[in-house]
């Protein structure tokens, strides 16, 4: 293997835990799709390993078949001997970036999204204020209802139609640095507000600091965070993702709390990783004390709500919840434990919605294809409520519902028990 080969990153022992017996093919929704070898977690190790022994080159075509692949991690829940498939695969496309020629438009408009506007609260911010006037405006209405919308062409259209409503300028203020806990403090932890989360979704953030409060936990927020690295990591900028976490580690560990707390799943599953992209004890440190919202309050023995929802609601299992978090029973205990509600089972609820962190942007066509398979099992349970637990797949199956013509708003988990402690109905429900 020669020295320049940029897939020597490749973790060989992770590669090599792969016995190629295939009870990963029933759970890949690309293979599902596809029936392709090429496209099931087996086959893409198979390249992987070819790349990395240097008997294969990083063609267009089996870039794509690596890209095309949702990193929904089904494939780690089904695997019987352990492989880390989101690891490997985030190596392996690390090595893609490094060692593939992209188009010159491509590569400036990946590094302005990754290095120019997701690492910068600031930047992030006053675009999605400008977002804010372009929907007060009739940019939307423009875009989806009219023929001219047409001109942007399909992908731009899919783009538009994932955005959501924008909350008020009001709500978008930055968190308090410090949310006293109500009544006797029981513990002290620091909140993941999110690059995106807090200004595309600041009622879902401002819900979970109140629940955390009601159950007695001190909420530290700091000003000082910034993203995550998730995006960065999942689309071989792992570089950039070290970086940031350096920043979070040094941010969050100088706070003396019991846990971070964060309600976006594919934040918590690189969160936990980040002694995958740092080899330094405070990245373990770190790692150890993430939970996920509902993963902590169950953990605490949350305080069950009073007031009743009468609701039929499925819950829809973020892939980097179940498979990259090992995250089931706690969403629903929340859920279960809220009076008057029913929580409906949802057939595959624990496949993919083809969201997969910017997966629907660059892969709008396979994207669609999986969305469609969740929908047919939403159209036939029918719930008053759709719920999930994470932005992305928030945004996906808000646009699967919309396309479907069913009238099931889509929550998280959190908003429907901040609605039972405090009365405060989600504005998608209202």
């Amino acid at each position: 293997m020669s020295r320049n080969n940029p897939f020597a990153v490749v973790d060989v022992e992770k590669l090599e835990r792969c016995t190629h017996c295939g009870f990963c093919l029933p759970t890949c929704p690309t293979y599902a799709e596809l029936g392709l070898e090429m496209d099931s977690p087996r086959g893409r190790i198979y390249l992987i390993k070819a790349l990395r022994d240097g008997r294969l080159e990083p063609t267009e075509q089996v870039t794509l078949h690596l890209y095309r692949c949702l990193e929904c991690r089904a494939c780690e829940s089904a695997c019987p001997s352990g492989v880390a498939f989101g690891p490997l695969m985030e190596e392996a496309r690390d090595a893609l970036e490094s060692g593939t020629r992209r188009a010159r438009w491509q590569r400036l408009l990946a590094d302005l999204v990754f290095q120019r506007i997701l690492p910068y609260p600031s930047v992030v911010n006053r675009l999605v204020g400008l977002m804010s006037w372009y929907q007060r405006l009739g940019g939307s209405l423009l875009v989806q209802r009219t023929p001219a919308g047409r001109l942007l062409g399909r992908r731009l259209r899919s783009m538009e139609a994932l955005l959501p409503a924008i909350p008020s300028r009001k709500l978008r203020r930055p968190l308090p640095r410090v949310t006293p806990a109500l009544g006797e403090r029981r513990y002290r932890v620091g909140f993941l507000s999110g690059c995106l989360m807090h200004p595309l979704f600041a009622p879902i953030n401002r819900a979970t600091v109140r629940v955390l409060a009601q159950n007695g936990c001190e909420v530290i927020t700091p000003p000082e965070q910034l993203c995550c690295g998730a995006l960065h990591v999942h689309n071989g900028r792992r570089e950039e993702g070290r970086q940031l976490a350096r920043h979070n580690l040094q941010v969050f560990l100088q706070e003396e709390v019991d846990a971070i707390v964060t309600n976006s799943a594919g934040c918590g599953a690189t969160l936990k990783e980040y002694h995958h992209l740092l080899d330094e004890e405070r990245a373990e440190t770190f790692a150890k004390k993430v939970r996920d919202v509902s993963e902590w309050l169950v953990e605490i023995g949350f305080q069950p709500p009073e007031r009743p929802i009468p609701l039929r609601v499925a819950y829809d299992d973020p892939c980097h919840l179940l498979h990259g978090q090992r995250i089931a029973s706690q969403p629903r205990k929340l859920l279960t434990s809220i009076p008057e509600l029913q929580l409906i089972p949802l057939p595959e609820s624990d496949w993919c919605c083809g969201s997969a962190g910017i997966y629907n942007i660059v892969q709008p066509e396979m994207a669609e294809r999986v969305l469609q398979r969740k929908m047919e099992h939403v159209r036939k349970v029918q719930p008053d409520v759709l719920a999930t637990a994470n932005p992305g797949c928030l945004l996906q199956l808000q646009v699967g519902v919309r396309r479907a013509g069913l009238r099931c708003p889509v929550v998280h988990v959190v908003e429907l028990l901040d609605w039972a402690y405090t009365g405060q109905k989600p504005a998608s429900l209202s």
